[in-house]
C-alpha cells in the first residue's frame, strides 16, 4: 500500500487509511470550498508534474455538506476519499473510533511538530496520538462596545461563558433605540453560526461538550454502535 503521508506534504488534514492502485495512482481530496483549499487546488498541477504517476481529484464541497459526506463515507467504510479536511471537533472522535491514520508516528524529520501551536496539536489529538496536521488555525472572541457596557453597568469578567454573553445580550438589547444584544455570523449551520455548547462553560469546556454531543448524535444516526 502507498504511503500517502509520502505523498502529499502533510499540511491540512487527515488522512484516510485506504489502499490505492499501483499504477496510475488517483488520490481523491475531500475539502471545504474556502480560499486556501482552492488555492491549494491550483497548485496541485505543480505536484501532479513533479509526481506524474499520481492524479489528484479535488471534491470541492460547503462545509456542512462536506461533514455530512465525509462522516457518511468514513463511518460506512465505502472509501470514496483518501485525504479529507474536517476541523478540530472531528479529528479526536474520528480518531478514537479508528478511522484516521496516526500521523505523529511516521513525519519526515523536515517537519517540525513543535512549530504547531500546542493547543492546536492537542485539538487534533486523542490521547496524545495525533490525527491531523493543520494549513492554519482558528479561534473565536468577542468584541463588546465598552461605553454600552459602562452605562448599564456591566462588566466583562476575564473568562466569560456563553451564559454570561447570553446575559449581557439580553440586559443590551434595545431594538427601539437601535441597539441589538449580539450579532453573529449570518450563515447558518454546525460550525458556522452555531455548534453544541453549554451555557456555563468556558469555550474549552464547550469544545469537550460538543464532541460528546456529536458522538451523541452519530451514533442516534447510525453511524456507530
Amino acid at each position: 500500500m502507498l504511503n500517502l503521508r509520502r505523498l502529499l506534504p502533510p499540511i491540512i488534514v487527515l488522512i484516510a487509511a485506504s489502499t490505492l492502485a499501483q499504477a496510475e495512482t488517483r488520490v481523491t481530496i475531500a475539502t471545504v470550498n474556502n480560499g486556501d483549499m482552492i488555492i491549494m487546488q491550483k497548485l496541485s498541477q505543480m505536484f501532479e508534474k513533479q509526481n506524474p504517476d499520481i492524479k489528484l481529484d479535488w471534491v470541492i464541497l460547503e462545509e456542512n455538506v462536506l461533514r455530512g459526506r465525509a462522516t457518511t463515507d468514513i463511518a460506512t467504510k465505502s472509501g470514496q476519499f483518501d485525504i479529507i479536511t474536517i476541523g478540530t471537533y472531528e479529528a479526536p472522535i474520528w480518531g478514537k473510533r479508528g478511522w484516521l491514520a496516526r500521523l505523529d508516528d511516521d513525519l519526515p524529520a523536515s517537519y517540525d511538530l513543535n512549530d504547531v501551536l500546542k493547543p492546536i496539536r492537542d485539538g487534533l489529538s486523542y490521547e496524545g496520538k495525533l490525527y491531523a496536521l493543520p494549513f492554519y488555525g482558528e479561534s473565536s472572541f468577542t468584541f463588546y462596545r465598552k461605553d454600552l457596557f459602562d452605562k448599564a453597568g456591566l462588566k466583562m469578567p476575564e473568562q466569560p461563558t456563553y451564559g454570561d454573553i447570553a446575559r449581557f445580550a439580553q440586559v443590551l438589547h434595545d431594538p427601539r433605540n437601535g441597539i441589538y444584544g449580539i450579532c453573529l455570523r449570518g450563515k447558518p449551520g454546525w460550525g458556522e453560526n452555531m455548534a453544541y455548547l453549554s451555557g456555563n462553560t468556558t469555550v474549552e469546556q464547550a469544545l469537550q461538550s460538543a464532541q460528546s454531543a456529536v458522538e451523541r448524535t452519530m451514533r442516534r444516526a447510525g453511524y456507530l454502535k
